[in-house]
């Protein structure tokens, strides 16, 4: 979401993550993939202020392009296992694959 490394979310600032959120919307909305996968629901929350989003489907969508949360996959987030992100994972899978 942003252009620098950190060892933790809480190391970025409001503003780097929002800025961050702009120049992926206008990414997205220049290439126009099908999908983008957000990797965090907190980083999405602030960076596209949607507070109360979860991990999923979004009803988001920038130009054509559809948005989904997938839990964070790094060790800090311990409250998703690895079944359960692969099977978010493949849940995203299925979704992609039914819009070709």
């Amino acid at each position: 979401m942003v252009a620098r490394a950190t060892a933790r979310a809480d190391e970025l600032t409001r503003e780097e993550v929002l800025a961050g959120g702009r120049l992926l919307a206008e990414k997205v909305r220049r290439l126009r993939p099908r999908w983008l996968a957000v990797l965090g629901v907190t980083a999405y929350r602030v960076a596209f202020e949607t507070p109360k989003a979860v991990v999923g489907p979004q009803q988001t969508v920038l130009g054509t392009t559809r948005v989904w949360v997938v839990p964070n996959p790094s060790g800090l987030n311990a409250h998703w296992s690895a079944a359960a992100l692969a099977e978010e994972l493949a849940r995203l899978r299925l979704a992609a694959d039914r819009d070709r």
